[in-house]
């Protein structure tokens, strides 16, 4: 079941964003692309600084580029630690690994490395706004 809908400026509406595509990101099911699940993964990523954006009062540009989203929140002054950093990696699976035969099928193993990538993303978000 959903957590509770609160408003679009609401950065907890956008981690429980982020925490959906990271449930959908961890679930390998017969028939689904990895190439999808890292999708998930990118977006829960995504959710998660925006809601540090929202949490911060800063706005922000919608775009799936998590280098340039974690550049601007640097110069808004948040310190972004190494293990969020490395998550900028997440950006290839944002387009196109989505669409057939644009890129090499994803691994097993690059499928790990982006959930885990994108749960620390998550779980460091879930800790700034929290501390807001």
């Amino acid at each position: 079941m959903p957590p509770e809908r609160l408003p679009p400026d609401d950065p907890r509406e956008w981690l429980n964003r982020a925490r959906s595509n990271l449930l959908r990101s961890r679930a390998i099911l017969p028939g689904v692309y990895l190439e999808d699940l890292c999708f998930d993964a990118q977006q829960a990523a995504e959710k998660a600084i925006k809601a540090v954006f929202i949490a911060r009062g800063v706005d922000f540009p919608f775009v799936h580029d998590l280098a340039r989203l974690l550049a601007l929140l640097r110069q808004s002054g948040e310190s972004i630690p190494p293990e969020v950093a490395d998550a900028t990696e997440l950006t290839q699976y944002s387009v196109v690994p989505r669409y057939p035969g644009a890129t090499e099928p994803v691994s097993a193993e690059d499928h790990r490395h982006a959930v885990a990538s994108a749960e620390a993303v998550v779980a460091w978000a879930e800790e700034r706004v929290g501390a807001e």
